[in-house]
């Protein structure tokens, strides 16, 4: 049945197989949290080299997400998520076999290009085939998986471990736990791969390149007969007829990137300054430090993955509502005192046979404080940064400027995760958060100077 947004049945089954890039998104990004004790037994790594080890993930994510905006552009939405899945497997099986710390940091280098390429063209994707009026609940849906992602992997890492001892015990076929850890992560990527054949596409795509009548096709299934000429049109309009997209778009006639672009690029770093990914790459060894066994750290990892989920439902049901920016606003002030209480927190500590230690009761501000944090983010900045690129450059830009702001938000990813081991080690916690607590201020000042709403904007009338 054709509802007033759309064929809904249709639209939810791509939603739903585009979605499965955000998982394998979450789920590659939050893998490596539990492997840590077993990546430095078994290639005797230090801090500075777990840090590297750890991020190798994310220079290949900056170059996956600049490479997929590109190539999107040439060979589809669709065409370049399928390579994206097939690259997830491959990486998956080779970081688990891996015989040494060079060797893994490779294969998760190739596993970041497959994130980075699904981070950027699944809420883009998305944003492209569903109606304004409700674009941004279903773009939202990207970080619930993301965060399910993350989740999943959490609760598969405390599984592994738990079923063998820890870690670093054997586990089937005589390897250890935290090698199964990664291997599992090729399971979802085989069904990411399989339902990809199950849907079109991207309309916009094919109208940029000519191909009207398939374009026409995938609208009519999307919204109905009646208007697939029309809307097929519109796009045409909004596009030059002989123009190729590319890199040139995102820049001025004078010189210099386009003012959007810059804002897309403000809300892509600093959606990584206010150090988010610190509480998911090294979680279990930040609640280590602060006095929790390896086993109350995993599960307060999982904690934190469903509040996530939560937070990110509650965004959807208000981002088509109330906006993007509100939202957006009312994340960097919240976060901005949570980090605020954390750096408290870690400032009352003091060493103790080389562990952070914290006054009887602190430990357990900084848990809920943490966990409001948390949800705070992933009820603002985790979601709506993605559907704000997915969606607030002109048809002709999408790509290029998707590209740049994708890779600036994994490179700002990488700046901030592999700088954390040795922060926390030299400057302490308290100095760290302390860092993150000052970005958070000033993405809210970015946000209310710099930020333009987009809330039911068609993508055809997004100003460049």
């Amino acid at each position: 049945m054709m509802a007033r947004n759309g064929n809904i049945g249709f639209i939810g089954l791509i939603v739903a197989v585009a979605t499965i890039g955000g998982f394998m998104f979450g789920y590659d990004s939050g893998a490596i949290n539990g492997t840590q004790d077993g990546l430095r037994r078994t290639f005797g790594l230090n801090e500075a080299e777990l840090g590297l080890t750890v991020s190798a993930l994310l220079p290949g994510c900056a170059l996956g997400a600049f490479l997929a905006g590109r190539l999107a552009d040439v060979l589809g939405r669709r065409g370049v998520m399928m390579m994206a899945a097939a690259l997830f497997i491959l990486s998956a099986l080779a970081s688990g076999a891996a015989p040494s710390a060079g060797l893994l940091a490779l294969a998760r280098f190739c596993a970041g290009a497959a994130v980075g390429a699904a981070s950027v063209l699944s809420p883009a994707y998305i944003s492209e085939v569903t109606p304004a009026a409700i674009r941004g609940r279903l773009a939202s849906a990207q970080q619930v998986m993301v965060i399910s992602g993350l989740t999943g992997a959490f609760v598969v890492n405390y599984y592994l471990a738990q079923a063998a001892g820890s870690s670093l015990s054997i586990f089937w076929g005589g390897y250890p736990a935290w090698r199964w850890m990664f291997w599992v992560q090729a399971l979802p990527a085989i069904l990411f791969l399989i339902t990809l054949l199950l849907i079109p596409e991207s309309p916009r795509f094919l109208v940029a390149k000519g191909r009207m009548a398939a374009a026409e096709d995938v609208l009519a299934r999307l919204f109905g007969a009646g208007g697939a000429k029309a809307k097929a049109a519109e796009i045409a309009a909004s596009l030059s007829n002989d123009h190729r997209p590319g890199l040139a778009d995102i820049r001025k006639a004078s010189g210099g990137l386009r003012p959007i672009v810059w804002v897309g690029i403000g809300l892509a770093v600093f959606q990584q300054l206010v150090g988010i990914n610190i509480v998911f790459y090294y979680g279990a060894v930040l609640w280590q430090a602060v006095g929790y066994s390896e086993g109350d750290a995993l599960k307060i990892n999982i904690l934190s993955g469903a509040l996530s989920i939560l937070a990110c439902l509650f965004s959807i049901l208000l981002v088509d509502r109330i906006g993007r920016r509100p939202l957006l606003l009312i994340g960097s002030a919240g976060m901005a005192l949570t980090l605020a209480t954390l750096t408290w927190c870690f400032a009352q500590g003091g060493l103790v046979d080389g562990r952070l230690t914290l006054p009887p009761g602190t430990g357990t501000i900084a848990l809920y404080a943490a966990n409001a944090y948390v949800v705070l983010f992933n009820g603002s900045w985790g979601p709506v940064m993605w559907v704000m690129l997915g969606e607030m450059f002109p048809n002709r830009m999408r790509g290029s400027a998707l590209a740049v702001a994708g890779a600036a938000q994994w490179l700002a990813n990488f700046a901030v995760s592999a700088s954390f081991p040795w922060a926390a080690a030299n400057i302490g916690l308290a100095i760290t958060y302390g860092i993150y607590t000052l970005f958070a201020a000033a993405s809210l000042l970015f946000v209310a100077t710099s930020v333009r709403e987009t809330r039911g904007v068609e993508l055809e009338a997004m100003p460049g």
